[in-house]
């Protein structure tokens, strides 16, 4: 889920939504009074802010509804945890030589929520129907590589050629062109697999029907989401009766909730994030991961001094990043020397980041023909956390010469001009839409991508494009890697960007909960593999 989506605004729950969550929460067995965990029969989650957009998979744009998708819904392939794609409707799949093709060989014996049993038409329909012309607002682009899938969608073509039912066991999808990554997009919430049109009416969203772990149950908007255990799943099947997903828009209300036990997993606030580290009860409680959020500034190559890469490397060395992370985000990351998140397959971890130093920054800027020092604009939008992070930038770049007046506006505007090539530097954050390399580096560094695609920079570089384009077309991994950490290398010598840091996710977890990972990609994490454990106690 990209942030270019702006989250709405959540209502606070009203006095009668709360009253309505007591008794469910009541009738779960959920314990507030901190003493354990001897008659819970309930997961409870509090870590969406705001409403699903719907429970229908076509229409999966927003991490509340993917999280919910990924309860009901199975997919060929699914994420685990951490993020790795194993088999889920499909018990495996082969793929042809030239790296096009793709079979699936169907899961025997899955059955949907209301009985009916899985077949391969009902594959094929779910991804028509996602590709749908007339679907209204949803984001088909994982199945777009699929071949003609673009052309359906845009009303071109009346069929999808890529597509094929072999039988009731086998489906079979061919490209475009190879992409090793195709897996990998399949377990996005969007390519979930749904009934068949006839059961599909126009409250799906509010009333859906998978084959998922969770079989859906109730929906008070603005409050809570219930699931009950799917009794017939065809996998590992989940540790309570019921799983309860909170909408708590106040992260203060979220802790209190926690705190008081009625809840049992919290995304811990930024602000809060020493207090309970240097806390021994609370901190007992934290679990972190790496996310797929990349902190950078976007510097625009084809803009005046920013041209020369020893101008952008001077930007680098400008800005102190380990004292912004600690200052503005509690640490709550890792500093920066690849645009690849640090969990994934290709990353650089051992590679030296552009150190903190004002004086090579001046030096590099010198040797670059600007002895006096370059005016920019330092572009951010209006978020909290984001003007923060502007603002100290602006300083320590003011103190190495490069003068930066600061240019705030709503996100929209600010992206609009990022786009249009109308910034120098743009504060960004990347939040990768699937677990690979390839999520940061062809839309951050290819330059099919410049601009409205997620390359800011405007970087164009041919060894880079060719190491890209051949990573995504390889199927062996470690090859894969290795092409992934070269085209990165490549980039980072050119410093298209200021990097900052990758974001780490803090949760906290109740001690009656066993079993919970925090997940690196947000549909990884379905609860089947946590219990409550009933000697657990505060």
């Amino acid at each position: 889920m990209r942030p270019s989506a702006t989250r709405p605004p959540a209502p606070l729950v009203a006095a009668g939504a709360l009253a309505a969550w007591t008794a469910v929460a009541t009738l779960a067995g959920c314990r507030g009074s901190g003493d354990g965990a001897a008659d819970r029969r309930a997961f409870v989650d509090s870590r969406d802010t705001y409403d699903p957009r719907s429970l229908d998979p076509a229409l999966s744009t927003d991490v509340p509804t993917g999280r919910a998708v990924s309860y009901v819904f199975d997919g060929l392939v699914r994420f685990t945890p951490d993020a790795r794609v194993v088999p889920a409707l499909a018990t495996r799949w082969d793929v042809t030589p030239d790296g096009r093709t793709y079979t699936f060989h169907l899961r025997p014996g899955v059955v949907f929520h209301d009985g009916t049993p899985l077949t391969g038409t009902h594959v094929v329909n779910s991804f028509l129907r996602t590709l749908d012309p007339k679907s209204t607002g949803g984001r088909a682009w994982p199945l777009y590589p699929i071949q003609g899938a673009r052309a359906y969608t845009e009303g071109r073509a009346t069929r999808v050629d890529g597509l094929r039912l072999v039988d009731d066991s086998t489906v079979r999808v061919t490209l475009e062109e190879p992409l090793a990554i195709f897996p990998k997009l399949l377990a996005m919430p969007v390519a979930s697999v749904v009934p068949l049109p006839a059961k599909v009416g126009p409250d799906f969203g509010q009333q859906p029907v998978g084959t998922g772990p969770w079989k859906f149950v109730e929906w008070r908007h603005d409050d809570y989401l219930k699931f009950a255990r799917n009794e017939r799943y065809w996998g590992q099947q989940p540790g309570a009766d019921t799983l309860i997903a909170r909408i708590i828009p106040e992260p203060s209300t979220a802790v209190a909730e926690f705190e008081s036990g009625t809840v049992d997993v919290l995304t811990v606030p930024e602000g809060e994030t020493r207090s309970w580290e240097q806390t021994d009860e609370r901190s007992a409680r934290l679990q972190s991961a790496p996310a797929l959020i990349l902190y950078h500034v976007a510097i625009n190559t084809t803009r005046g001094a920013l041209a020369d890469a020893r101008v952008r490397q001077a930007v680098n060395h400008a800005v102190d990043t380990r004292a912004i992370l600690e200052q503005l985000l509690a640490g709550r990351g890792r500093l920066a020397s690849s645009v690849i998140a640090p969990s994934l397959e290709g990353a650089d971890t051992t590679r030296p980041r552009y150190a903190y130093d004002v004086n090579r920054a001046k030096q590099l800027l010198a040797a670059a023909g600007h002895p006096n020092g370059i005016d920019v604009e330092l572009w951010s939008s209006q978020d909290a956390t984001v003007a923060r992070l502007a603002q100290s930038i602006q300083g320590y770049l003011n103190a190495a010469g490069i003068r930066a007046k600061l240019v705030q506006r709503d996100a929209s505007a600010v992206r609009e001009a990022a786009r249009n090539g109308q910034a120098d530097l743009y504060v960004k954050t990347w939040y990768a839409d699937y677990p690979d390399a390839d999520a940061f580096l062809y839309p951050l560094l290819h330059s099919a991508n410049r601009g409205v695609g997620g390359n800011y920079s405007f970087y164009a570089n041919p060894t880079v494009d060719s190491l890209v384009v051949l990573a995504r077309r390889t199927q062996d991994d470690a090859a894969r890697a290795a092409l992934s950490r070269q085209a990165d290398s490549a980039a980072f010598a050119d410093a298209p960007m200021v990097y900052l840091f990758h974001y780490n996710e803090l949760y906290a977890v109740q001690p009656w909960i066993r079993g919970f990972q925090v997940p690196t990609i947000f549909n990884g994490q379905r609860w089947q593999d946590v219990r409550i454990d009933a000697t657990g106690t505060r």
